[in-house]
């Protein structure tokens, strides 16, 4: 079996068939991961021994009779996630040596149905950033070129999925911590609409923004994932009281008569030129397809990351303050008084980009500068929402760049924080406005660097979604030019 292309899907079907077994298979995943993420640094830990049990668990259930599309498909899992007997530290000093006593429930669901949950993924300090840079443990790198940020802040598990060492993994998106890593390696990444997949027992970082999805090698995998992820969750409160559709049902529909909306806000000035092409041909061929390009707008998304950076600061602000060494995280050594345990606990746990995120949202919620700041920017996020309520009236699905830029380089961004917030201006209306989204590889620079086609959809429209994203998939071809990558050609080249 090859790992670096093999598949969920195409995986299943050699679990199924007797090709291998499920401890074979997790076997060849761990020899990837022994073999390449020395460099890659893509995983923060690696539980060998418990994933061999779960693949021999998967393994005798399957000779017992017992079927399923992830028995025995090893999962890696973004370190922001509770995996009972799992270290769940946020890659974060604070929750240093915390290992976790229960399953989040994406964790739970995942364990119920076989699949084996190998290891721990590197990411951004508490999610937040774009470049997975901020982690206290590890600097992880694009498999593409190791020079490169591998994007963030699933930066791990866009990296692992991409460089064969994962077959899928999980990821969180705030702001596009799923798409932009996605678009960055060159996989598909998929952010469930708000409430479709349940957050509990996933530390948060923005309770109103925060989604758990998938990340895979093709948009099939990102629906069979999905599938066993999505529902209603007595534990989460906000998660969706409505039925579960069948998603991979939905990968036939083509595109045909799918009305594709493209808002000229996402075209503008200061988007690499390379990326504008790739996008814009994707598009095209969609047209030549036989779906029906149209114009939209969504007129207030200039206001998107401003608004976006007190909502989401605010919400850590709260969220975090729980880490202050005396119930929950690091506790400094022989204070000298209740404010230094509070002080010096949360100023040795904490990183530098979380702490000035603590600050500017503890700032926007002062006595005085609440309905200045968070009270006016909630009112604009209802402003962003109606614009999405009002082009999908025109179209079905909307396809953007998800990033200005494909990867660049390492430390780029950790001394201009203002660059990185500016980074995610495609990615963050989504999550303001509660929608669905995905990237889907769609061509590489010339550099060769994968660049990823946004596809968003509305509030749980994830089968339209799904189904745009497998029918541009087959269009785009498999001409293999990277070992995970199935791209279009260069701007160059083309």
């Amino acid at each position: 079996m090859n790992i670096e292309t093999l598949t969920i899907s195409k995986a299943a079907e050699g679990l199924r068939k007797r090709d291998f077994s499920a401890v074979e298979l997790t076997q060849s995943v761990l020899a990837a991961i022994a073999e390449k993420d020395g460099q890659m640094n893509a995983y923060l830990t690696v539980d060998a021994e418990g994933a061999l049990k779960q693949a021999a668990a998967a393994d005798v259930a399957r000779s017992a009779g017992q079927a399923g599309d992830l028995l025995g498909i090893p999962v890696a899992i973004k370190d922001i996630i509770n995996v009972e007997g799992q270290p769940c530290t946020c890659a974060s000093k604070m929750l240093e040596g915390y290992v976790s006593p229960y399953n989040a429930t994406v964790a739970a669901k995942l364990r119920s149905a076989g699949a084996v949950l190998t290891g721990r993924t590197n990411m951004d300090e508490f999610a937040m950033g774009s470049s997975s840079e901020n982690s206290a443990f590890k600097i992880t790198r694009n498999p593409h070129d190791l020079s490169r940020v591998p994007g963030g802040s699933s930066g791990g598990s866009a990296a692992a999925v991409s460089a064969g060492t994962a077959l899928a993994a999980l990821g969180t998106d705030t702001g596009g911590s799923i798409r932009q890593p996605a678009s960055f390696c060159g996989c598909v990444g998929l952010k469930p609409s708000y409430g479709r997949v349940s957050r509990y027992g996933v530390t948060a970082y923005a309770s109103s923004l925060d989604q758990v999805g998938p990340m895979t090698k093709t948009v099939e995998d990102a629906a069979i994932l999905l599938q066993a992820l999505a529902g209603v969750d007595s534990h989460d409160g906000t998660t969706a009281n409505v039925e579960v559709p069948d998603y991979r049902s939905a990968l036939k529909g083509g595109l045909k008569g799918l009305r594709i909306g493209m808002p000229k806000e996402y075209f503008i000035e200061g988007t690499d030129p390379e990326v504008m092409a790739s996008i814009r041909k994707a598009i095209d061929d969609c047209a030549k397809a036989g779906a029906e390009i149209v114009d939209v707008s969504l007129p207030h998304t200039e206001y998107a990351i401003s608004v976006y950076y007190i909502i989401a600061t605010a919400e850590a602000s709260a969220n975090l303050a729980r880490f202050d060494g005396v119930r929950y995280g690091h506790r400094t050594a022989n204070p000298e008084s209740v404010f230094d345990l509070y002080a010096k606990s949360r100023a040795e746990g904490f990183g530098t980009e979380v702490k000035r995120r603590i600050i500017l949202g503890t700032y926007v919620l002062s006595s005085g500068y609440y309905e200045a700041y968070y009270g006016r920017a909630q009112k604009v996020r209802t402003l962003i929402r109606n614009d999405f309520t009002n082009a999908f009236k025109q179209c079905d699905v909307i396809m953007t760049p998800v990033a200005p830029t494909a990867a660049y380089k390492l430390g780029e961004s950790t001394n201009d924080p203002l660059k990185m917030y500016l980074g995610d201006i495609f990615t963050v209306p989504a999550n303001l406005a509660g929608l669905c989204g995905m990237s889907v590889p769609c061509g590489m620079t010339s550099d060769r660097l994968p660049i990823g086609l946004q596809i968003l959809g509305p509030a749980l429209g994830e089968p339209t979604l799904l189904r745009a994203g497998a029918a541009f998939e087959g269009l785009r071809g498999n001409s293999l030019r990277d070992p995970c990558f199935l791209g279009y050609p260069t701007l160059e080249e083309s």
